[in-house]
């Protein structure tokens, strides 16, 4: 007969084994300041049977002492556990719990909703599947969502749950909750955002979180958990034929054995397959798989392994192997998106630390081509990064390095900058493309273009042709100038005096002076002016040549039946005409 303590020794290894079989899904909760994030996560945990019993306890002593509840059981305390996060009530680091359930594990992240702790988002984003984005149901949509969602799209998460929560403070209004739904999917679609999942919930009461709740009987979908425990997340790359392992370490523990070790992140690799190194470019053949119990035929991403090669070939620590077939690309110099997370400023031609996989290098940022607005999405010209903004950069290596673009591959695309003195991580980036010698040489003249200069203006570009007295096109520079705008002006007598005083009144003299004209203000324009162009003589034929030079909406003509009138009504008329045609910003 059984001891008692070998039926409790079985038990517990077979819930280990079973436990070490479950999947495993990280997933982040993010929105703006005061959305239910953290009560979410409590409330998760709490349903999950994942608390002790003396974690109740001072959970119930909690929410009386500090909580927010009026006494109840506040469930953002289970994972607010700094001072200054329960006093202010609000997430400022970033808090990762773990618990599972019958289906799966989990790790979830629970993320700062203020914009001063957007490096915290990141990092909590850097590693998840899904993304929760919360929305208070009585507020809708914020600046702060929008901010969220395009830095989940920018990390590259591909499954997003929107989580319209509070309801039972709007009385559980199915208008509101489609409402709501439409207006994210609208903005979601022109971040890139595809797998959206809507559920109605309130994470205070528990309403559609484990269960379907009577109070939303309009909403027959998946309740939060059920669809954490069901989603399919495994990454489709990292499943991929294309075999990917940076080089952790050069394993050598006597003369007759030297195997590679790392991490297989994307693809699968068997003995026999043909290898190259990169950025060296040597190619060998699979000789062995080698665990710590034992060979194996064939290694899949996810596993740790030691790789040994038919061929004696110089390889070192950094470097990547992959299947000839199909390799991924090698350069000096990138254009990468970059997010500062350093309280300094990050300074272009300032050397930093670049860790990507395995292999560190020293970087420099020659050029910014510009900021985004997270809030807009608009592209500002800068000339550095401060803390928590995103900008695409051009990035330039000391070494050659092997990389997949980000949107392709998380592990080989993905990097961090590091503060050279300080040892401090400073920015996260993501690799886009290689860039070419001619690129690298042309750095530090970047053109920055038109609308961006403009928009630094606060306006937009374009040229505005008046055939008639140089007075009302004089007039109207001053009207612009007193409205705020930058703006241009060719004037028809300074031109004949400076500029195409080499040339007659014939016809091919006029064409040309004309074709000279257009191509000042072609540069003008692209400047982000306004230009003011004034010619006594009429544009005539020429008028189809300048918009073929600009875009559409970047060139007005003033007809003479306008410009022949008083200065002061002209100008009005002008002013009027720009303004309904959209031309003002």
């Amino acid at each position: 007969m059984a001891h008692v303590s070998d039926l409790i020794a079985e038990d517990i290894e077979l819930y280990l084994k079973t436990h070490e079989k479950k999947s495993l899904l990280r997933f982040i909760t993010c929105g703006s300041v005061d959305d239910g994030k953290s009560t979410l996560i409590g409330r998760m945990l709490y349903e999950s049977k994942m608390l002790f019993e003396d974690q109740l306890m001072q959970l119930e002593v909690d929410s009386k002492k500090v909580g927010t509840q009026a006494g109840d059981l506040d469930f953002a305390l289970l994972v607010d556990g700094l001072t200054a996060e329960r006093e202010q009530g609000i997430t400022i680091d970033v808090a990762y719990r773990f618990f599972s359930t019958d289906k799966r594990k989990f790790i979830v992240a629970d993320t700062p909703g203020h914009e001063q702790y957007t490096r915290n988002m990141i990092t909590g984003a850097s590693t998840a599947d899904v993304a929760i984005i919360l929305i208070d149901a009585r507020k809708g949509v914020l600046t702060q969502t929008r901010r969220h969602s395009y830095l989940v799209s920018l990390i590259g998460i591909r499954y997003v749950v929107l989580a319209i929560n509070k309801l039972d403070m709007v009385g559980y209004s199915e208008d509101i909750y489609r409402r709501i739904d439409s207006d994210y999917r609208n903005f979601a679609q022109e971040i890139g955002l595809q797998n959206i999942v809507t559920i109605p919930m309130s994470a205070l009461k528990g309403d559609n979180i484990t269960a379907l709740s009577d109070k939303t009987p309009w909403y027959r979908g998946e309740t939060l958990m059920g669809y954490l425990e069901n989603v399919q997340v495994e990454d489709e790359v990292a499943q991929a034929g294309v075999f990917r392992m940076p080089v952790q370490w050069v394993n050598r523990p006597n003369l007759d054995f030297r195997g590679y070790s790392g991490i297989v992140t994307r693809g699968s690799i068997k003995t026999g397959d043909a290898v190259r190194v990169l950025p060296s470019g040597k190619e060998s053949r699979v000789a062995r798989v080698v665990t710590g119990d034992g060979d194996l035929e064939q290694a899949i991403a996810g596993q740790s392994i030691t790789l040994t090669l038919i061929d004696e070939i110089d390889i070192s620590r950094g470097d990547i192997l992959v299947r000839t077939e199909a390799p991924p690309g090698v350069a000096k110099r990138f254009e990468t998106t970059l997010v500062w997370m350093a309280d300094e400023p990050m300074l272009t031609n300032r050397p930093y630390l670049m860790k990507i996989g395995t292999k560190t290098v020293t970087v420099t940022v020659p050029a910014i081509k510009y900021k985004v607005n997270v809030n807009t999405l608009e592209h500002m010209a800068v000339t550095k990064l401060e803390l928590n903004e995103i900008g695409v950069c051009h990035l330039s290596s000391d070494q050659l390095i092997a990389f997949d673009p980000y949107k392709e591959d998380r592990d080989t695309g993905g990097f961090i900058l590091i503060d050279r003195l300080s040892n401090n991580t400073v920015g996260a980036g993501m690799l886009h493309s290689a860039l070419s010698q001619g690129q690298d040489d042309q750095w530090q003249s970047i053109s920055i273009d038109k609308h961006t200069l403009a928009a630094i203006k606060g306006q937009k570009p374009f040229i505005l042709w008046l055939n008639g007295d140089p007075v009302i096109a004089k007039l109207l520079e001053k009207k612009l100038y007193a409205l705020g705008k930058h703006t241009g002006l060719l004037d028809g007598d300074v031109i004949r005096a400076g500029l195409n005083k080499d040339l007659g009144v014939s016809d091919a003299d006029q064409a040309e002076g004309i074709r000279r004209v257009v191509e000042v203000a072609k540069l003008m324009l692209n400047s982000g002016q306004i230009v003011l162009v004034a010619l006594n003589s009429a544009l005539k034929a020429d008028s189809g040549a300048v918009q073929s030079l600009v875009e559409q909406g970047e060139f007005f003509e003033i007809s003479p039946d306008v410009t022949q009138q008083k200065p002061e009504q002209a100008v009005e008329r002008i002013i009027a005409h720009l303004t309904g045609t959209g031309a003002f910003k």
